[in-house]
């Protein structure tokens, strides 16, 4: 059991506050990663999220896995808030600054555009399988989809990149 489920100093359940602070800086490099690097959006998501848990919980609180189902409505937010994007939100060729520095910029970079340039489905159930560590039956939970659907999008999505990536990628990860 992880320190986000264990109940709080006096023996009940775990403190929004707590579990906010916790978890959101997890949420936060999941959303970035969702949005194919976009910070200032994967700060908005990540505050959506945790503005959607604080709702439910009383309820959330008592579940088994809180940080999964955070994960789950990060997920489904970053999803909605694309479905409904607006024509007032302009992509940019340009990368918001990182967190943290990185250990190599060129092939970070290459990365998350390549990342980027994926269907939003498909970043997905890459973030979530690779990133997040997830099995295939709990991305498939996640996102709705079927476990066979959820396979070959991560086979689909994974050619993508290596042929995006191609002989830049080959230069960049050499050592």
């Amino acid at each position: 059991m992880d320190s986000t489920t264990t109940s709080g100093a006096g023996g009940g359940p775990l403190e929004f506050r707590d579990f906010a602070a916790a978890r959101s800086r997890h949420l936060i490099r999941t959303a970035y990663l969702l949005t194919g690097g976009d910070a200032h959006l994967a700060e908005d998501l990540a505050q959506e999220a945790l503005g959607k848990l604080y709702g439910s919980w009383r309820r959330v609180c008592r579940m088994e896995n809180p940080a999964g189902y955070a994960r789950t409505v990060l997920v489904n937010t970053f999803l909605s808030h694309r479905r409904r994007r607006s024509s007032r939100e302009h992509v940019t060729d340009t990368f918001a600054e990182s967190a943290a520095p990185a250990v190599d910029p060129a092939l970070r970079l290459t990365l998350l555009q390549a990342l980027a340039e994926l269907p939003q489905q498909d970043r997905a159930v890459l973030i979530l399988r690779y990133w997040e560590d997830l099995g295939v039956e709990e991305t498939a939970s996640v996102l709705r989809l079927t476990p066979s659907a959820v396979r070959s999008r991560a086979s689909r999505a994974l050619s993508r990149l290596r042929t995006g990536l191609g002989s830049e990628f080959d230069e960049l990860a050499r050592p």
